[in-house]
């Protein structure tokens, strides 16, 4: 039951659009015999075979002297012709063309090789809109390259070691990629120079023969009086040139999550208008409780500040994107706010700074701005928990006027929906499903209508394997009233009759939570699997998690100890209630760095309740976590009367001598996102008290233990066989992963 098997079961399940002209485009779908390129032509609403799969494998058959099937193509992607009269596509270590009307293929002069030279440089470049320069960092300094003649331009001259331009490498997320915002002429880059000349180092040692190799980076944690900080700028491109935005250094923060550029390698919080003349951006404060927002005068740094808005625990600005936007056209600013308790969109005036008019209200809450259409003044969102009757955390799509007039719901089927919108706004892709219901796909256009099916998923191989899928549940928080949503597994051959102890899988956040995504999945991580051997496993979406109201999330605000586990362990008595073949003497629980702080927590706070934990790369000390994270979700670091600061409770190894049941930590000993320390401080706690326990290390892993991840999936099923079953497991059982062939392709 782990997805390595199972997703090769599912046929006709996805869709991912490839645009082409006029709205066209391609996709291909996986078949229980192979694969299929399909063409769409939304004007026309058709869908076809975007070629003859029959003849081009012949044709390529014959041209390359090897052997290939119509629904085993040797390639996954394909790229059409302007005149859209061939396609190209590389297999059999050379390039191809294929012309549509003749049947025929070509062997192009290009040869295809394994070289990564080209990609490993391109990921470390940004380029710009018009595609003919890319940006990347060399000595801290940012350069640009023109992608036609490769002639390579300085365009900054002062970065150093620890104040380099551009640099994507404050706290745990580091890479080579320059983070910037082109202007949409492809003259201006705005970005940043970060100073951490005085930000604390964080260190890490090898395991290997001989001396280790000690690995250090600034990794500033809470209550450091020296943080990352950005001094903003504009670079002129064509003559280069560094213009300094006119106010103080900021705090390395975003609105959207704990890095400036979390949605990807691109400047973060900043917009520019048409003919890059401002630049609007928001400005974080270091405890996420302040946002300010400016407009830039690029060709001199002038600032002006347009208005501010502060909370009284943290600012969010929504799930997956940033979603506020610079309006240049009609001087205005559209912004999200949670001030009514309920993520909503607000609009106002750039000049003056006063809000015009709330756009959306009422108890539910906007998750993601996908589209704004400035001339017709109209919205495109996702939101969820409108639709009453159903689950708050399936998204649908809907529209609206700048005024909030007009409020349509754009997928009214009842499920979590996945949305693809055109290049030109007037299409989208809808994928829609529920955790036991598989994926339909459709093209709609913007006006709600519907245009063609495209795909609708096919479990009959999967099924035919004794395969279920997850039980949705519902129970009541720890307040007795709010609802909360859930899954449920249990063993396919599961008998009503005998009793099944229970496994909690958790995720506290409260950046994200414990269902993984709710649209259909055939594995969800390895919960099924591990029904399999005897458990009924559950994950419940607890309180303090996003996606519902601000009080909901703020629940846990300046207390992460509690973890959602008051809410974990009521609603576990509940199923246990319902349904009498849960066990509920027998409760594990078991989760993955903020879920392996929490299954400490767990064990420590609740030993009567829980028997069995498992905590992996948990965090369990946040004054040894990233500044970010824990000043974000717990505020600033401060120190009472008594000397203890307001950390000081939540952290683990402070109740490591309560533990009465089954522990096992685990922890790579490379974790640059959470390091080692975190778990060591509660080993150091655990044999001061002289608890028994249990330890697991991956010397040279970091955060997920890379190719030890199944090793330790093995270890975790162990643990539980063991010591909740009271079995013995087969001795050093291997998990062997095999690849979807049809995907290998």
């Amino acid at each position: 039951m782990m997805g390595y098997t199972t997703s090769s079961l599912i046929d006709h399940a996805s869709v991912r659009p490839n645009w082409l002209s006029n709205d066209r485009f391609w996709y291909r779908v996986l078949t229980a015999q192979g694969s299929e390129f399909v063409l769409v032509d939304p004007a026309r609403g058709s869908k076809a075979p975007a070629f003859d799969h029959q003849k081009l494998a012949a044709a390529l058959s014959a041209a390359s002297g090897e052997k290939f099937e119509a629904s085993r193509l040797p390639f996954s992607t394909i790229t059409f012709s302007p005149d859209g009269k061939s396609i190209s596509f590389s297999a059999a270590r050379k390039s191809w063309s294929y012309n549509l009307e003749t049947n025929t293929v070509a062997a192009n002069n290009a040869t295809v090789t394994t070289s990564t030279t080209r990609s490993g440089r391109s990921n470390a470049m940004s380029l710009s809109p018009d595609g003919k320069r890319a940006a990347f960092i060399r000595n801290y300094n940012l350069w640009v390259r023109d992608m036609e003649t490769s002639k390579e331009t300085q365009l900054t001259t002062d970065g150093i070691k620890n104040f380099g331009y551009a640099t994507d490498n404050a706290g745990w997320k580091r890479s080579e990629s320059p983070i910037v915002a082109w202007s949409p002429d492809s003259k201006k880059i705005a970005t940043y120079q970060q100073d951490e000349r005085n930000v604390s180092d964080m260190y890490l040692v090898t395991t290997n023969i001989g001396k280790p190799k000690l690995e250090a980076w600034k990794y500033p944690l809470p209550g450091d009086k020296e943080i990352a900080t950005i001094h903003r700028v504009i670079i002129e491109v064509d003559n280069p040139k560094v213009i300094r935005l006119k106010l103080p250094p900021d705090p390395h923060r975003g609105t959207l999550c704990d890095d400036i550029s979390c949605a990807g390698n691109e400047f973060g919080d900043v917009e520019w208008n048409a003919d890059a003349s401002r630049l609007a951006f928001v400005s974080t404060s270091r405890d996420h409780k302040e946002e300010k927002v400016y407009i830039a005068d690029a060709a001199t740094g002038e600032l002006r500040e347009v208005f501010q808005e502060t909370v009284a625990t943290q600012f969010e600005s929504g799930q997956g994107s940033s979603n506020w936007r610079f309006l240049a056209a009609s001087n205005e600013i559209l912004w999200y706010s949670e001030r009514d308790n309920w993520g909503h969109l607000y609009l106002y005036d750039a000049t003056t700074g006063k809000l015009k008019n709330q756009i959306t209200k009422g108890d539910w809450t906007i998750t993601r701005l996908l589209k704004v259409d400035e001339k017709n003044r109209t919205l495109y969102f996702l939101a969820g928990g409108r639709e009453q009757g159903r689950n708050p955390y399936f998204s649908h799509l809907y529209k609206v006027k700048f005024d909030g007039k007009g409020l349509t719901l754009l997928t009214p089927e009842d499920g979590n929906h996945q949305v693809a919108l055109s290049p030109s706004g007037r299409y989208l892709v809808d994928t829609y499903s529920k955790q036991d219901v598989p994926p339909v796909i459709v093209l709609r256009n913007t006006e709600g209508k519907l245009v063609a099916n495209l795909e609708k998923a096919d479990i009959s191989r999967l099924t035919a394997t004794g395969w279920k899928p997850p039980t949705p549940i519902v129970v009541k928080a720890k307040d007795g009233q709010t609802d909360l949503y859930g899954l449920m597994f249990t063993p396919s051959n599961l008998d009503p009759n005998k009793k099944y102890p229970i496994v909690n899988y958790v995720y506290p956040g409260p950046q994200g939570g414990s269902i993984r995504s709710w649209s259909f999945e055939v594995a969800n991580g390895d919960n099924q699997a591990l029904a399999e051997l005897g458990f009924v496993v559950v994950a419940i979406e607890g309180s303090c998690n996003p996606l519902r109201s601000k009080s909901f999330h703020d629940m846990c605000y300046g207390n992460m100890a509690e973890n959602t586990l008051p809410d974990q362990i009521t609603g576990m008595k509940q199923l246990a209630a319902k349904y009498p073949y849960i066990d509920i003497d027998k409760a594990g629980i078991w989760g993955h760095s903020g879920g392996g702080y929490a299954t400490a927590a767990a064990l420590f706070r609740f030993p009567e309740f829980f028997k069995v934990g498992i905590s992996e790369s948990g965090n369990h000390e946040n004054r040894n976590y990233e500044d970010d994270w824990g000043e974000r979700y717990i505020g600033l670091l401060t120190t009472g009367p008594d000397g203890k600061s307001n950390y000081e409770a939540q952290a683990n190894q402070n109740y490591a001598k309560n533990l009465k049941g089954k522990l096992m930590l685990a922890h790579g000993m490379m974790d640059d996102n959470v390091p080692p320390y975190n778990t060591l401080l509660v080993v150091e706690a655990l044999n001061k008290a002289n608890k028994d326990y249990d330890l697991v290390i991956f010397p040279n892993s970091r955060h997920g233990y890379g190719e030890y991840s199944y090793y330790m999936t093995r270890r975790r099923w162990d643990y539980f066989v063991k010591n909740l079953l009271g079995a013995t497991p087969p001795q050093e059982y291997e998990l062997k992963p095999k690849q979807d062939t049809r995907s290998a392709m």
